[in-house]
């Protein structure tokens, strides 16, 4: 390509990667979740959702499984809006048909783009090294390898300190690693998976369900009683925090929630869910120092300041 490629990126957490490593300047489009960082605002949006983002956890959930079921989008990509834009690469994904606009939504899309072939670059990332390649995947793509490996290492710096200071307050009390539940989904619940339990435990936590490499795991209230966890962390995919606040009551009326180890000690705390965890992105550093504040709320040498702004305790 002799010019600078025109992309259009359809996953939140590839327009931060495209940001993080400097090629902003590229972007010319998109999806409708991309809002970080705010200047991406501005760049026309690409695509839409087909369900109500704005019902209720159990209703979102409704509506998902009924499109699944009937084996329909839940995200439209705007196809006149790609020919406007005449994209050279599209960033897109297949780690979650329910969290972002899919490969096979782009696909469908690209069928009516005749006249304009556009490379599509699709991250399916699992774990933590996944997210890290995806990184690396853009940089590639973007003709920006240099700068990629830089900031990845600079990630990986981080992740390294963070690692350091947790090992030595669990070292100095002699302090096991606290049971986590942290869940992606409130009504039904579901717990965090993939690269969150990689996360909690550089944190300094035991994640009591979810496994590394696989998608998050539905549970049942009993599942949850009979691990009994000594910290609970609510934070829903796509939900900030006054969102999450605001529907806490599907989690909380639960007549087996009283009687959890982590609400009588008051170790719950609502994260942010749109900006950090559920995004396979640079900022799941800043999602692992979230969760070692909310574990180590008492730990000088642990606080990052994200405390208020991107997590706050459940209010007793």
């Amino acid at each position: 390509m002799d010019c600078a490629p025109r992309v259009v990126s359809l996953l939140s957490s590839a327009t931060e990667w495209v940001y993080a490593l400097g090629g902003e300047h590229l972007l010319v489009g998109r999806s409708h979740e991309c809002d970080y960082p705010p200047e991406a605002m501005a760049l026309p949006a690409c695509s839409q959702p087909l369900i109500d983002v704005n019902a209720t956890s159990a209703e979102i959930d409704r509506q998902v499984k009924t499109r699944q079921r009937d084996a329909l989008s839940i995200y439209d990509v705007d196809r006149e809006m790609l020919r406007t834009l005449r994209p050279d690469i599209i960033l897109t994904q297949t780690q979650c048909e329910v969290c972002a606009v899919s490969l096979a939504d782009v696909e469908r899309a690209l069928c009516t783009l005749t006249d304009h072939a556009a490379r599509v670059v699709s991250l399916s990332p699992e774990n933590l090294e996944d997210i890290w390649e995806s990184g690396r995947d853009v940089a590639r793509a973007l003709g920006l390898e240099a700068a990629g490996e830089q900031f990845l290492t600079r990630c990986q710096t981080r992740l390294d300190e963070l690692a350091a200071r947790v090992t030595n307050v669990r070292a100095r009390r002699n302090a096991a690693p606290v049971r986590v539940l942290c869940l992606e989904w409130m009504d039904p619940p579901m717990a965090a998976g993939n690269w969150m339990p990689e996360l909690i435990r550089l944190a300094g936590g035991e994640p009591l369900f979810g496994e590394i490499g696989k998608h998050s795991p539905w549970l049942t209230w009993d599942e949850i009683v009979a691990a009994d966890p000594e910290v609970v962390v609510l934070l829903p995919c796509g939900w900030g925090l006054d969102r999450i606040q605001a529907e806490l009551t599907c989690v909380i009326a639960r007549p087996e929630w009283t009687g959890l180890t982590a609400v009588r000690t008051g170790r719950v705390a609502l994260a942010d869910g749109n900006q950090f965890f559920n995004r396979p992105g640079p900022r799941l550093v800043e999602s692992a120092e979230i969760l070692a504040e909310i574990f180590w709320s008492d730990e000088p040498s642990l606080s990052f300041h994200h405390k208020g702004s991107h997590w706050r305790p459940l209010a007793g």
